[in-house]
C-alpha cells in the first residue's frame, strides 16, 4: 500500500493570491487600533454610574435596567479587547493552531452574560407593572440624551472592527441596543412628563429586553459551531467533492472534515483517492487541490492523505463526514 500524508500549515498572515473575504477581513482588522476598545469601557463606565444615580433619584426602571446593560458592555469590551490582544499570539508547542478562538471564547462569555441580562430586564418590567412608582421624568429624560451620546459614540468607535469578528461584533451590538434603549427611554420620559403614563417606563424595558434577547438567540449559534468546531454554515460540502473528484487524476474523496479555527480561517482533512498513474503528478495533483480549496472555499490550511486505486487497505468509513 502507498500513502502519502501532506500538511499546509499558513500563518494567518501568508499571502494566497487568488483569496475572498478570509484574508480581506483579517486586513481590514488589523488596521483598526485596539485602543478603540479601552475607550469604550471607560465611556461606558462612566455612562454606568450617571445612570444609576439618575435612575435611584428619579425612580425610573428604564434607567436603572439601562445602567445594568451599560455595566455589563462595559465589562463584555473588556472582554473583547482582552479575548483579541491573547488572539494575535503566535502559534506553540502547546496551542499549534495558535490563540485564534479566545475571540471565539470572548464572545461566548458575552453573549451569555447579554441572555443574563435580558432576562434580568423581563422581570423587572413585569415588577413594575404589577408595582408602579413615581418617576422624575426631566431627569429622566436628562440623562437618556447623556447616555444617547456615549451610545452613539462608543458605536462608532466599535464600526470598523465588527465587521470582521463575531467578538466585538457582539459588543458592537450591546451598544446598538443601548442607543436605541437611549431613544426609548427618552420618548418614555416624554410621555411621563406630559401625559404622566408611568406604564411607559416598565413597556420600554420589556421591549429592551425582547430585542437583548432575539441578538443572542441570532448569535450564540455562530459562536457555538466554531467551538464545537461545526461546518461552517454556509459551506457547501458535496460541491467541494465534486470539484476535488473533477480534478484530473483525482478518482474520490472521502473522511472529510471542514471546521473553522476562527471566522477567518478555515481548516480541513480528508483521504484523497488517485487512480493509477505516474507518482511524479503527486506534486501537481496536491497543488491543484489545494488551489481549489484555496480560491473556491476559503479553505486556508489543509492536511491531505493520498491513497491509489488498487492498493488502499479498506477505510472504516468510504463516505464523506463533515464534523457537524
Amino acid at each position: 500500500m502507498m500513502m502519502i500524508t501532506t500538511e499546509e500549515n499558513e500563518h494567518p498572515d501568508h499571502d494566497h493570491s487568488g483569496h475572498s473575504h478570509g484574508a480581506s477581513r483579517s486586513g481590514e482588522l488589523e488596521g483598526v487600533s485596539d485602543a478603540r476598545l479601552l475607550w469604550a469601557v471607560m465611556l461606558n463606565q462612566i455612562l454606568t454610574v450617571g445612570q444609576v444615580v439618575a435612575g435611584i433619584f428619579s425612580g425610573s426602571v428604564a434607567l436603572l435596567s439601562d445602567a445594568a446593560h451599560n455595566f455589563n458592555d462595559a465589562n463584555a469590551l473588556l472582554i473583547a479587547y482582552i479575548a483579541r490582544r491573547i488572539s494575535k499570539k503566535d502559534a506553540n508547542e502547546r496551542y499549534t493552531f495558535g490563540y485564534r478562538r479566545a475571540e471565539m471564547i470572548g464572545a461566548l462569555i458575552n453573549l451569555t452574560l447579554l441572555a443574563v441580562i435580558g432576562l434580568y430586564l423581563l422581570y423587572e418590567g413585569v415588577k413594575r407593572f404589577i408595582e408602579p412608582q413615581e418617576i422624575i421624568g426631566w431627569l429622566m429624560a436628562a440623562t437618556a440624551v447623556l447616555a444617547l451620546v456615549i451610545d452613539v459614540a462608543t458605536a462608532l468607535l466599535l464600526w470598523a472592527m465588527s465587521r470582521g469578528s463575531l467578538n466585538v461584533r457582539a459588543a458592537f451590538i450591546h451598544n446598538i441596543v443601548d442607543a436605541l434603549g437611549s431613544v426609548a427611554v427618552l420618548m418614555g420620559a416624554g410621555a411621563i412628563i406630559w401625559f404622566d403614563w408611568k406604564w411607559v417606563d416598565p413597556a420600554i424595558t420589556l421591549l429592551i429586553a425582547g430585542y437583548v434577547l432575539w441578538q443572542v438567540f441570532k448569535m450564540l449559534p455562530q459562536a457555538t459551531r466554531v467551538l464545537m468546531e461545526g461546518t461552517p454554515v454556509d459551506f457547501d460540502l458535496n460541491q467541494l467533492v465534486e470539484t476535488v473528484e473533477r480534478i484530473d487524476g483525482v478518482s474520490g474523496m472521502h473522511h472529510v472534515h471542514i471546521w473553522e479555527l476562527d471566522e477567518q480561517h478555515r481548516a480541513l482533512e480528508a483521504h484523497v483517492l488517485l487512480q493509477k498513474g505516474n507518482p511524479d503528478e503527486l506534486e501537481c495533483i496536491k497543488r491543484q487541490i489545494k488551489q481549489a480549496l484555496a480560491e473556491d472555499f476559503q479553505v486556508q490550511h489543509s492536511t491531505l492523505e493520498f491513497e491509489y486505486e488498487g492498493v488502499v487497505e479498506d477505510c472504516d468509513d468510504q463516505q464523506v463526514i463533515a464534523d457537524h
